[in-house]
């Protein structure tokens, strides 16, 4: 196996109807432009709140790739 370098970078996810998916947002966001994503953390949860009630769930998550460069 060849040394490698990864490169990680923070993402929110949000999303209107839970915190599980809005990581998988991020990450589904992310793989758009982004090649060979290895490992995503979820590095903290929070929701926006308006009126007294849950607007969105937010998920900040660390995602790492490959870097090439």
């Amino acid at each position: 196996m060849s040394n490698s370098v990864y490169k990680i970078i923070e993402l929110v996810g949000t999303s209107t109807e839970s915190w599980e998916k809005a990581a998988a947002n991020a990450v589904t966001k992310a793989s758009e432009t982004l090649r060979d994503l290895r490992i995503a953390e979820v590095a903290m949860l929070d929701m926006h709140i308006k009126d007294g009630k849950v607007e969105c769930y937010r998920a900040k998550v660390k995602v790492s790739f490959k870097f090439e460069g």
